[in-house]
């Protein structure tokens, strides 16, 4: 062949493999943008299922929440030094309580003002996530009858949480015992009674995170000391988005006497769990008893039960506790059981929002009337009720 047929003929063969080259480059280009495409929108759209589904179901055993150093930016940081000074060593001493989350401490800062400590106990099985959930959630609201977080601490295991110190204490602890239920007079109960209305309607409806507490109780409202209340302990709140006001868990976590029905026996909770478990509230407030645990010698019907029975036989002044005959208002003290009672009532969609509560509060209308309430006797929880280690506390699976 001669030298320019041969040279003709190799930048043929070059141009066409170099032809081919181009064509299997580019259809292997496209083929990695198209898998590119494609697993994006896959990606996207699992994130998409799971975050609509985290919204809808908790898995207690993991929490939802995501947790990083970022949500502590809103909060001062303490050192573990200055803590245990303030606390004179963590002083038994200085312990004024304990909960699932661990023992509580008073103390003193250096600038002279009183906190109340939160030690994360080695032995808690709840703290952690109740320490991430007080942090996620305290440390982003703002209300006057909302107990306010002053700042934490993380040193090793260390996890500890600073509160505003309440000179009064709990609600439980003046309600309870004859001897202080004294100092608590009508117009301080039905402020009480307001106080926690406002508190409540604030989280479901006008927090800048929309919350449902879910362990509403007298030991949980804490007392300045002008015996204002503020809602204390969000280690089981969950957040909702808008309408979405409702979930389901495979656990139900509360205290005995004041977690609603369907939460009790189907593991659904919304913001109407905690509307019944403010009622509960009103009718312990107004009447000095416990709901868990009350008795009367003519019937086996707990708190709700006997107050029901009352406000049948247009009785319900009976319900009204004796040391506060001097100081009552009877339209006030009336009115307070028939708004706690329709709070009270077993079916979801017959107890009122909290906004309707706060309005029947400070209005003269006429209220509906309530129905029976759930729980109606001492006997009526579910029978696959089991205790932990504090009495008053439960944790088990709701039926499937």
């Amino acid at each position: 062949m001669a030298a320019s047929e041969l040279a003709g003929f190799l930048n043929s063969s070059t141009n066409k493999k170099k032809g081919a080259l181009t064509i299997i480059l580019s259809i292997s280009s496209g083929m990695l943008l198209l898998s590119a495409v494609v697993y994006t929108c896959a990606t996207k759209k699992k994130r998409h299922h799971m975050k609509k589904r985290g919204n809808r179901e908790y898995d207690s055993e993991k929490n939802s929440t995501d947790f990083s150093t970022e949500d502590l930016d809103e909060l001062p940081f303490f050192s573990l030094n200055s803590i245990a000074k303030a606390t004179n060593g963590f002083s038994i001493n200085n312990k004024i309580g304990e909960g699932g989350f661990g023992p509580v401490y008073k103390g003193v800062l250096e600038d002279r003002q009183e906190v109340a400590v939160k030690r994360l106990s080695k032995t808690s099985h709840q703290g952690v996530d109740e320490f991430k959930n007080e942090v996620f959630y305290i440390a982003k609201l703002q209300h006057r009858n909302l107990v306010k977080l002053i700042g934490y601490c993380i040193h090793g295991n260390e996890m500890i949480l600073i509160y505003e110190y309440m000179v009064n204490g709990s609600l439980d602890s003046f309600l309870f015992d004859e001897t202080r239920s004294s100092m608590l007079d009508w117009p301080h109960r039905f402020g009480i009674i307001h106080g926690m209305a406002r508190g409540i309607l604030y989280l479901h409806q006008d927090s800048r995170l929309q919350i449902i507490h879910r362990d509403l109780k007298a030991g949980n409202i804490l007392l300045d000391e002008d015996m204002n209340p503020k809602i204390s302990d969000f280690g089981l709140a969950r957040k909702f988005v808008g309408f979405d006001t409702s979930a389901k868990t495979k656990k139900v976590v509360g205290t005995y006497g004041y977690i609603s029905p369907e939460y009790a026996m189907h593991g659904r909770f919304s913001t109407k769990s905690d509307v019944f478990s403010f009622g509960v509230l009103v009718l312990e407030i107004v009447s000095g008893r416990k709901n868990q645990g009350f008795s009367h010698k003519d019937h086996s019907d707990n708190l709700l039960g006997h107050t029901w029975r009352l406000f049948k036989e247009n009785k319900s002044i009976e319900l009204m506790n004796a040391s506060l005959r001097d100081s009552c208002v009877m339209s006030e003290v009336l009115r307070s059981i028939h708004v706690g009672l329709l709070c009270v009532q077993h079916n979801v969609e017959d107890r009122p929002t909290m906004l309707s509560v706060v309005l029947m509060l400070i209005s003269e209308g006429v209220l509906p009337q309530p129905k029976q309430p759930a729980f109606f006797t001492g006997e009526s929880y579910p029978e696959h009720y089991g205790k932990s280690s504090d009495e008053y506390m439960i944790t088990l699976p709701y039926a499937r």
